[in-house]
């Protein structure tokens, strides 16, 4: 069983940066696809960005240029890197993996996190 934990969420001004973690437990994550995905009230929830075992990456539009994944297969964690955030970004951050691949529709991982929460004020 592989559980995913996300940190460093919380408040932060436009135009600010956040770094998101998502630390896994159980099972390594050397060979996992990796995803974050978001959720805003109301909203549906939406791809973010990827991240392949080889560590090639992928990202929606609307983060490209500001956002950046990584991942640390020592410490079984990927990582989010926002910067130039905008209000709104503001959602629940949550992070997936998967033994496949990150599908942008969220559909079929295998694991998910709980969650962290990003709040931008304008």
């Amino acid at each position: 069983q592989v559980q995913l934990i996300e940190s460093g969420g919380g408040l932060v001004q436009a135009g600010g940066s956040l770094r998101l973690s998502c630390a896994a437990s159980g099972r390594t994550f050397s060979r996992y696809a990796l995803g974050w995905f978001r959720q805003a009230p109301g909203k549906e929830r939406e791809f973010v960005a990827a991240i392949r075992w080889s560590s090639s990456a992928y990202y929606a539009d609307f983060v490209k240029g500001r956002f950046t994944i990584s991942r640390d297969n020592a410490k079984n964690t990927v990582y989010l890197q926002m910067n130039s955030l905008k209000p709104e970004d503001t959602a629940v951050y949550y992070c997936a993996a998967d033994l496949g691949a990150i599908s942008p529709t969220g559909h079929g991982l295998d694991y998910w996190g709980q969650g962290t929460q990003v709040t931008v004020s304008s």
